[in-house]
């Protein structure tokens, strides 16, 4: 068994909470829509734009990194302080802006900005792990679903002024960028800048194994940032009370750091394929019923929130570490901003699709349409675990496991 390099778990911990801190701004306009409509008179289809935006900023972003290979030439934790400063610079101007227009393009700014920080704390952490990697990179994940959820937490609060929790989300995400760069340092797997050499982006397309990966991670976007969007309108629906619901979907979102690790610490003794499918079979079941459950006793409505909150994300890491072992390492932190950034445009249709529906028909059929994402993504997955390899099996270990099993299993 390969020795772990010293320090490794400090780093794990210490990068995992900048990442907290520094991606808060992600869902901070949706935690105070409910504040945010009343001030501006929102109608339904501005209040998704808040979120879109934030989606189409994050691509923007993603492909400009992926085009100038900006994410391997620029050292990972500088990248993630450069990206925390903008977002939250973003973040306030929201609050100084305080209209829809300048809103609109705050938001904009601040997905551009946070495809600084959340691709290269990927390919920070990476240099750590080698053995392990799985699970690292699932504490990486949950830390970005913790923070996500964090704006529900201060919105829960009661009485809380939107622009005092936008403040707020603002200086978490200072501080975390602070952490990455100035708390972590690189570790022992880590390569020197690369070159610019666009010929880079056929190459990884070229490979199979990346192509698997990222639709399996296509189906998996299709479903996330729907769900994460709107679960706090539909517990709003359920208990009609704006602090309750945030203080449920705020449980329902970072119940999924739990999941995250979960599949990372599965996929490092079984396979990343296997990991990933199973997480996917559970949240695409999860989304076939919640929905309809919507008039059910709430400790049924809140108990399969919190079963699709945990596999809802549990298999984003996988994606990743499948990237990070069959690509060029120089050129890692591009490959997973190309599969991050084409995964982030699908999300832009079914947070606007969402609402749509649940008009028209109700959350059941609303929900219903995000489950063929994820079915798709664990066929993927089969298609990887069966077909030719372009990177060694992970270690497997010794000592037995208990899993969960799927009812598709």
């Amino acid at each position: 068994m390969e020795e772990r390099p010293p320090q490794q778990r400090r780093e794990l911990v210490l990068l995992a909470i900048g990442l907290v801190l520094a991606m808060s701004p992600w869902f901070s306009t949706a935690a105070v829509l409910g504040q945010l409509r009343d001030a501006w008179d929102l109608s339904r289809a501005q209040a998704s734009w808040l979120t879109i935006m934030v989606q189409i900023g994050f691509v923007l972003g993603a492909v400009i990194s992926s085009v100038t290979n900006l994410a391997d030439r620029i050292p990972p934790r500088k990248l993630i302080m450069m990206g925390a400063t903008g977002a939250a610079i973003a973040n306030v101007v929201v609050v100084l802006g305080n209209s829809f227009g300048v809103a609109v393009v705050a938001r904009l700014a601040t997905g551009a900005f946070l495809a600084g920080v959340y691709p290269p704390s990927l390919k920070a952490m990476s240099t750590w792990y080698r053995e392990g990697r799985g699970m690292a990179l699932g504490v990486m994940v949950g830390a970005l679903t913790i923070g996500s959820a964090l704006p529900h937490l201060v919105n829960s609060i009661g009485g809380v002024d939107w622009r005092i929790t936008l403040v707020v989300v603002s200086a978490m995400t200072m501080t975390g960028g602070i952490v990455a760069e100035r708390l972590c340092c690189d570790g022992p797997y880590a390569t020197g800048a690369a070159n610019f050499d666009p010929t880079q982006l056929r190459a990884i397309f070229a490979n199979r194994d990346f192509r698997l990966a990222s639709a399996g991670y296509f189906g998996h976007m299709w479903e996330l940032y729907a769900m994460w969007a709107w679960i706090a309108a539909f517990y709003l629906d359920v208990f009609e009370s704006a602090r309750v619901a945030s203080f449920v979907a705020f449980l329902v979102i970072a119940a999924g750091a739990l999941g995250a690790v979960y599949a990372g610490i599965m996929s490092d003794r079984r396979s990343r394929s296997d990991a990933a499918a199973l997480a996917m079979r559970w949240s695409a079941s999860a989304a076939v019923v919640a929905g309809f459950l919507l008039d059910a006793p709430l400790p049924i409505v809140v108990g399969i929130g919190l079963v699709w909150g945990f596999w809802v994300v549990a298999d984003s890491a996988q994606f990743s570490a499948i990237v990070t072992e069959v690509t060029d390492p120089r050129y890692v932190g591009t490959a997973l901003t190309v599969q991050l950034a084409a995964g982030f445009v699908l999300t832009i249709f079914t947070i606007f699709l969402v609402p749509v529906v649940r008009d028209a028909y109700g959350w059941g059929w609303a929900f219903f349409m995000l489950a063929p994402g994820p079915m798709l993504g664990a066929w993927a997955m089969r298609a990887l675990r069966l077909g030719p390899r372009n990177a060694p099996e992970p270690v497997v270990e010794p000592e037995p496991e208990v899993v969960w099993v799927s009812p598709f299993f």
